[in-house]
């Protein structure tokens, strides 16, 4: 199955979706000029009054003549009556046989659009660009569902190719790789997922489990490890994770591993104890290699909405974030809020998760997902 089918099939399923409210928009403008021209149509001119007042009789008309006996009908041919294609007008469109519904792109469009896109979580700045954008060129002309959806769509990718960009992977051997998210964003499957796709490539990869207070996160990564034929290493249930992440990069720098990946335990953005021990890790990882963590990957739950920008903002200032994760794009009507983060951050978005399958997490495509987002097909 395809990264399009499954954003199709999975991605803004609930009712308030982006291509859902298109659809509305522009049938409800179209729905007005329908009611419009109905209510100024001309009606039927009425009969014209006598001259000799409305209580005279009318003059009698004289009788007509008697038709000509029509030829046999076997005998003449009547004459062939051109046929005119039928059009499409005013009465076809009530009854449903116009073709795609058009709506006149004014200011009130405009505004309806801009709060579509704002409740699809684009954020206020970005909707309203792109609404600018849009209507630039197409102000005052009549456009389609599919015309705003195409527009639309094509704003989008504008704004996702400059961060489209796959998780690099440099000479330096071994590359470290930070992973950082608030509880439950979805950090640990991606760690496991990313390592058995790096194993798959032919990559030598080694996890450290540095999330030593929750027993289940170790367990996991231990299956995801084994599925995966990677080593995972742990240390006991309560440790300090800036110990692990050391031993874990000398290890991987004996063993001439090509990646660590360093799980980290899930931190709210407001503990200022977790987000200093998280700060912590990076500072030893560097006293081994001062380029250490290579990459920092910030892994985001789609479901958060505009929160999502709030935790960009603060990781970069503890662990410096080089990329971007979203996960559970399969669960939310609202991941517009990945273009929110491209338009303000630029970050790089190097994978998108759609579900709990190995191969559900995929490179980011923006041309993908701005049609999958507004609702196009292929």
């Amino acid at each position: 199955m395809s990264l399009f089918k499954k954003l199709k099939d999975r991605l803004f399923r609930s009712s308030d979706k982006i291509g859902d409210g298109l659809d509305a928009l522009v049938a409800e403008g179209d729905s007005a000029d329908i009611v419009r021209e109905t209510a100024s149509a001309p009606e039927p001119a009425a009969p014209a009054a006598s001259a000799r007042g409305p209580h005279t009789a009318p003059a009698p008309q004289p009788a007509a003549a008697p038709a000509p006996r029509a030829p046999d009908a076997a005998l003449v041919s009547p004459p062939p009556v051109a046929e005119e294609p039928a059009k499409p007008g005013l009465i076809g469109r009530l009854f449903g046989k116009a073709e795609e519904p058009r709506r006149i792109l004014d200011d009130a469009m405009l505004e309806s659009l801009e709060e579509l896109l704002i409740q699809a979580d684009l954020g206020v700045d970005t909707a309203i660009r792109v609404t600018a954008n849009i209507a630039e060129g197409r102000y005052g002309r009549k456009i389609s569902t599919t015309e705003l959806k195409q527009a639309l769509s094509a704003e989008v990718a504008r704004i996702m190719t400059p961060v489209a960009r796959p998780l690099p992977l440099y000479a330096k051997k071994p590359q470290v790789v930070l992973v950082v998210g608030v509880n439950g964003s979805g950090k640990t499957t991606t760690i496991g997922k990313l390592a058995s796709q790096f194993k798959a490539a032919g990559k030598s990869v080694v996890i450290a489990a540095g999330d030593t207070f929750r027993a289940a996160a170790v367990d996991q990564l231990k299956v995801w490890g084994e599925r995966a034929g990677v080593p995972v290493l742990t240390a006991p249930e309560g440790s300090d994770p800036a110990s692990l992440a050391f031993d874990a990069l000398a290890r991987a720098q004996a063993e001439g591993a090509d990646l660590l990946m360093i799980d980290t335990a899930g931190r709210l953005q407001n503990r200022a104890d977790l987000m200093e021990e998280l700060a912590k890790i990076v500072r030893v990882l560097r006293k081994k290699d001062p380029d250490a963590p290579h990459n920092t990957l910030l892994v985001l739950d789609a479901t958060t909405g505009q929160n999502a920008l709030t935790q960009v903002e603060i990781f970069r200032k503890i662990a410096d974030v080089s990329g971007l994760v979203m996960t559970k794009l399969d669960g939310t009507a609202k991941g517009g809020v990945l273009v929110a983060l491209a338009d303000k951050f630029g970050l790089p978005i190097h994978a998108i998760g759609v579900g709990e399958q190995i191969d559900d997490l995929s490179p980011f495509d923006p041309d993908d997902f701005a049609r999958a987002l507004v609702g196009l097909e292929t």
